[in-house]
Formats: C-alpha cells, structure tokens, sequence
C-alpha cells in the first residue's frame, strides 16, 4: 500500500479656553480617583495575599497553591495577568519566532504545572528553537503537558516514541499518543494515527480506522496546508481502494458521527 484646524473671534476663542480650563479641571479629579482607587487595589491584593499565606501556613496548604490564589487575586484587580494571558503570549511569540520571549514567560508556568507552558519548554528542546536540541530534555517537558491533555505534546510525543528519538521506541505508544492528540482534534495527530491502522504499527491493521482518520485529518488540515491536505486524501482514497462497501459507508459513518474531545 503506497501511502504519502485657530479662529480670529475672541471671544469665541475665550470660549473655548474656558472649555479647556474645565476639562482639565476635571481631568486632574479623574486622575486623581484613579490614584486613589489604584491605591486600594494594591492594599487589597496585599491584604489578600497576607491572608492566604497565615490560613494556608495554619493549615498546611502547598506554597503552589497558595501563590496561585494570589495569582488569580491580582490579575483580577488589573494587577497582574493570568496564566492564561501569560501562555497566550508565550505560544504567540513562540509561533512568532521571538523564542527568548517566549519561553521567558513559559518556563515560570511550566514549572507550577501550566501544561501549555510545559508544551512551549518541550517544543523549543525538541526543534532546537531558543533552547539546545535536546530530544530527552523534550520528552521530559511534553509527557506532562500530553498527559494533561495538551494536543501539541501529545502529537510530538507520539512522534518521538515513534522515531525512538529521546524516548524507547515503541509502536504502541507512538499510536496511544497520536490517539490522545487525534480525540482532541490535532489534524497531524489524526494523519499519523491513521497511518498507524493503515500498516498496522503499535495497534492492529483496520482500513476503517485508517480511512477515518484520513478523512479527518484531510477535513482539518488549513487550507494553507495544502500538502498535508493533498497527502491525506491520497491515503484515505488509496486505503478505500481496498475496502468493501460495507467497510467504506462505516468508515464514512465514523467520520460523520466523530466530535473532538475535550
């Protein structure tokens, strides 16, 4: 199976200097309620915080918990952002290109556990972008990310396990990986495991599977991927060559009744 603007009326412009006069006037009582009220955010978080810390040390709470509670206080009185604010703009400039900016604000995220954080530490180790390639230093940050459900980690670990690149190599954990990822709606996840069932690597041989997937997969790349769009529809059309009809309006079904996960 081969698969692939100044007016001259004085008084008038006396006017309009009163106007002025007063909205500056009022402009300085507004900065001034602005002070104020910037003020008190700042005395709140703080006492916030100070509560948290003597309830959680009486109680035994963990630091991370605590410093997260304190973390979502102050990003909502506008004092600091959240960790998803912060991830967002770490995946933006990762994609941008701006690798320094992007894992300075992931690695603090990833080191409490953010598992979009934790993808970024893992994908700049693995294509050797803003940090040393390093396929082991990779794994160690994806599989958390994946196992909490982050498609891209999902998707590159399966990979991994499937090339043996820092990581066992092993068919079968390539595929539960690429599954993970493909459930959620990751469109190469979805190639991959199609694949997968087309030649029976670390799961059993299904061409209704392998169609499904493909199809999938074909439906969800982006247009501007027209590659990986091509290369999909080839195999799924490729595999249906060799499926019953009966196997080709299930795997159709399949397709059809499919939601992604989470």
């Amino acid at each position: 199976m081969a698969l692939f603007a100044r007016t001259k009326n004085h008084a008038r412009e006396v006017e309009l200097e009163q106007r002025v006069n007063a909205l500056q006037s009022a402009l300085s009582q507004c900065k001034g309620v602005a002070r104020q009220w910037w003020g008190f955010r700042v005395r709140f978080t703080i006492g916030v915080a100070v509560i948290a810390l003597a309830i959680g040390f009486t109680l035994g709470v963990y630091r991370r918990a605590i410093k997260e509670a304190f973390v979502v206080t102050a990003a909502a009185v506008g004092l600091a952002s959240g960790p998803g604010d912060a991830a967002d703009e770490a995946e933006a400039a990762f994609q941008k290109g701006d690798y320094a900016k992007a894992l300075k604000l992931a690695r603090p995220l990833a080191d409490e556990g953010n598992a979009r954080a934790e993808a970024i530490i893992g994908q700049a180790y693995y294509r050797g972008r803003g940090a040393p390639h390093d396929d082991a230093e990779a794994a160690k940050w994806l599989k958390p990310a994946a196992e909490k459900g982050n498609a891209v980690a999902g998707y590159t670990l399966g990979v991994m396990y499937g090339e043996g690149r820092g990581v066992p190599q092993d068919f079968a954990e390539a595929a539960r990986w690429y599954r993970a990822a493909a459930e959620r709606g990751d469109a190469p996840a979805q190639y991959n495991l199609g694949l997968a069932y087309a030649r029976g690597e670390g799961v059993a041989q299904d061409a209704v599977a392998a169609h499904m997937w493909f199809n999938l997969a074909a439906a969800r790349f982006p247009p501007t991927d027209a590659r990986n769009r091509a290369a999909a529809v080839k195999n799924r059309d490729t595999v249906a060559n060799e499926m019953t009809s009966a196997q080709l309006a299930e795997a159709q079904k399949r397709a059809r009744e499919w939601k992604p996960q989470g």
